[in-house]
C-alpha cells in the first residue's frame, strides 16, 4: 500500500505542477495582465464540467527545465450538448509558442476531430514560432497547416485572438473558417518594431493590426469586448452549424407563428414611396425570420452587405441581404469578396441561403476598379453559381444591372425567386437611363421643357420596363407577393426544397478556376 500511496502522491504533485507549469510566474504574468489561464478560457468556453484535457503531461523530452503541456492545452468538450475540440494557447509557458511537442499535440487534437466530426475551437494568443527550436518549430507549423486543409468544410472551425497573435501563429487563425477577436489583442506577420528596423516606418501595433482595423479591412469576423462574450458569441454561432458536413444543423422550435402575425402586416406598409430614401434592412430581416433572431457574421466590414444567420421553421438558414443604409447598397469589392466567402460556408455545411435584395448594382469609381471589383465580384458569381443548397431570393426594392444577377438570381442557380410589388428590375434605374438613352431627345428639347420630358421618361420606364409584372412574366421571378407573406412563403419554399439534392452534372475536369 505504501508503494501505491508514493506512486499516487507523485501523480498528484505531478498534475498540481502540470495544471500551473510556469509557477508563481506563471500567475503574476497573468494577474498584472488581468487575463485568465489557458484552462480557465477552456472552461468559460464549454459547457460546465464537460472538459476532458489530453496531453497535459507532454513535454520536451529530454530537457530537465521543460514545462509541462508545452505552452498549449488541449481536449474535447461539449458546447451545447455537442462534442468540440478545443485547443487554448498558454501564453505563461514560452509565450505560448509553438515547438514540436506543442505541434505534435495540436496536430492530435485534429486528428481526433477529423475522427470523430466534431468541430475544432482554438483560442490563439501566440507569440510564433519556439526561435530556440528553429526549423522544427516551423515544420510543425506546416504540419498543423496541412491538418486545417483536411477539416476546411469538414468541421466548423473557429478560432478566437486574445491578446498576441503574431509572425507564423497568423496563419492558424486565418485558415479557420470564423476568426473572432477582443478589442484589445491584435494580430501581425512582422511587428511594429522589425517594420521600422527595415523600412524605417512606425506605426503602432493597434494601427498595425489591432482587432478594430483587422474588422474593417475583413480579416475579424467579430470583434468581442471581453472574453466572455467572444465566447458567448462562438457559442451562438456554433448553434446555426452541424457538427460536421455529415450531418444537418440543429432545429430550435419548428412551427412557431404558422399565420400571418401583427410583425409580418408591418412590412405592407414598410417601404419608402421614393425609391431614393433609405431604410436599415435589419428592419426587415427581424420580420422574416423565427423570433426576428439574426447572428450577423462580418458586421464591421463591407456594411453595404450584411451577411449572417437566422432561422426559418427552426432551422438555420444563411442571409446574404444588401444594405441601403450604406452605399445606397450597391456592391463593390470587399462587399463581394465577404460575401463570396459566406457563401461558400454555408454551402459546406448544407445550409439553405436567402437573398434579400435591394441594389442599384455595382458601385462605380476608378478606386472600385482599381480595387480589383471585376475579378472580386467574380468570385461572389462563382460562389452562387457553384452552391447546392436550396436558395430563395426576395428582391424587396431595386435589383439593377450585375446586382441582379450576383444577388440571388434565378439563371445563377436560385430555386425560388419572389418580388415585392415595390420591386425594380431592370439594367439600371431610370435615372441613368435617361441620361444614355434619352440623351439625343432630351438634347433637341426646349430648354424649359426638359425637365418635365425627362420626369415622364422617368414615370413611363418605371411603370413599364423597371417593373416586377414584367419579370413575372417572363419567368424570372416565380411570384410578386405581399410583403407580408415574406415569412411564411420562404417557410413554404423551404420546405419543398428540403430533399434537394447536392449532386452537380458529371464533369471530367478535376476542378474549376476560382478568379483570384
Amino acid at each position: 500500500m505504501s508503494v501505491t500511496r508514493d506512486k499516487l502522491d507523485h501523480l498528484r504533485d505531478i498534475l498540481e505542477l502540470a495544471a500551473e507549469p510556469a509557477g508563481e510566474t506563471g500567475i503574476a504574468k497573468r494577474k498584472s495582465k488581468g487575463i485568465p489561464s489557458a484552462r480557465e478560457r477552456v472552461h468559460m468556453l464549454l459547457d460546465p464540467g464537460s472538459f476532458v484535457e489530453l496531453g497535459a503531461l507532454v513535454r520536451k523530452p529530454g530537457g530537465g527545465e521543460a514545462m509541462y503541456g508545452d505552452g498549449v492545452v488541449t481536449g474535447r468538450g461539449y458546447i451545447d450538448g455537442r462534442p468540440v475540440v478545443v485547443i487554448s494557447h498558454d501564453q505563461t509557458v514560452y509565450g505560448g509558442s509553438v515547438s514540436e511537442m506543442f505541434g505534435r499535440k495540436v496536430g492530435a487534437a485534429m486528428e481526433f476531430a477529423f475522427n470523430n466530426a466534431c468541430p475544432v475551437i482554438c483560442v490563439n494568443d501566440s507569440g510564433g514560432a519556439r526561435i530556440q527550436d528553429g526549423v522544427t518549430s516551423l515544420a510543425w507549423y506546416a504540419t498543423m497547416c496541412r491538418w486545417q486543409e483536411d477539416l476546411s468544410g469538414y468541421v466548423p472551425m473557429v478560432a478566437i485572438m486574445l491578446g498576441k497573435c503574431a509572425a507564423g501563429s497568423v496563419y492558424g487563425p486565418i485558415n479557420m473558417d470564423v476568426l473572432v477577436a477582443t478589442e484589445d489583442s491584435y494580430m501581425f506577420v512582422t511587428g511594429p518594431e522589425v517594420i521600422k528596423a527595415v523600412t524605417g516606418s512606425e506605426v503602432t501595433a493597434e494601427e498595425l493590426g489591432g482587432a478594430q482595423a483587422l474588422q474593417a479591412n475583413g480579416t475579424v469576423h467579430h470583434v468581442a469586448a471581453t472574453e466572455r462574450d467572444a465566447f458567448a458569441w462562438v457559442r451562438d454561432y456554433l448553434s446555426y452549424l452541424p457538427t460536421s458536413c455529415l450531418e444537418q444543423a440543429p432545429v430550435l422550435n419548428p412551427g412557431l407563428e404558422p399565420e400571418i402575425t401583427g410583425a409580418d402586416l408591418e412590412l405592407d406598409r414598410f417601404m419608402p414611396d421614393s425609391d431614393k430614401v433609405g431604410y436599415d434592412m435589419h428592419d426587415i430581416l427581424l420580420r422574416i425570420f423565427d423570433d426576428g433572431a439574426f447572428h450577423e457574421l462580418a458586421a464591421g466590414s463591407a456594411q453595404n452587405l450584411i451577411t449572417g444567420f437566422a432561422r426559418v421553421d427552426g432551422r438555420p438558414v444563411g442571409v446574404v441581404a444588401n444594405q441601403p443604409l450604406v452605399l445606397g447598397g450597391a456592391l463593390d469589392a470587399a462587399c463581394s469578396d465577404k460575401a463570396a466567402y459566406f457563401i461558400r460556408l454555408c454551402d459546406a455545411f448544407h445550409i439553405p441561403l436567402i437573398y434579400v435584395v435591394d441594389t442599384p448594382g455595382v458601385l462605380p469609381g476608378v478606386d472600385e476598379e482599381r480595387n480589383q471589383v471585376i475579378k472580386r465580384g467574380g468570385r461572389m458569381f462563382r460562389a452562387l453559381i457553384e452552391a447546392t443548397v436550396p436558395i430563395v431570393t426576395i428582391v424587396t426594392r431595386k435589383a439593377y444591372g450585375g446586382g441582379y444577377a450576383v444577388m440571388g438570381c434565378k439563371q445563377l442557380g436560385a430555386d425560388f425567386n419572389f418580388a415585392w410589388p415595390t420591386a425594380r428590375l431592370a439594367v439600371m434605374g431610370a435615372e441613368s437611363m435617361v441620361s444614355i438613352v434619352g440623351r439625343k431627345q432630351l438634347a433637341v428639347t426646349p430648354p424649359d421643357q426638359r425637365a418635365a420630358v425627362r420626369a415622364q421618361m422617368i414615370d413611363f420606364y418605371n411603370a413599364t420596363v423597371a417593373t416586377p409584372w414584367t419579370a413575372a412574366e417572363r419567368g424570372y421571378i416565380d411570384a410578386v407577393i405581399e410583403p407580408s407573406r415574406t415569412r411564411l412563403e420562404i417557410r413554404k419554399a423551404l420546405r419543398l426544397l428540403r430533399d434537394k439534392s447536392a449532386t452537380r452534372r458529371p464533369n471530367p475536369r478535376k476542378h474549376s478556376l476560382f478568379p483570384m
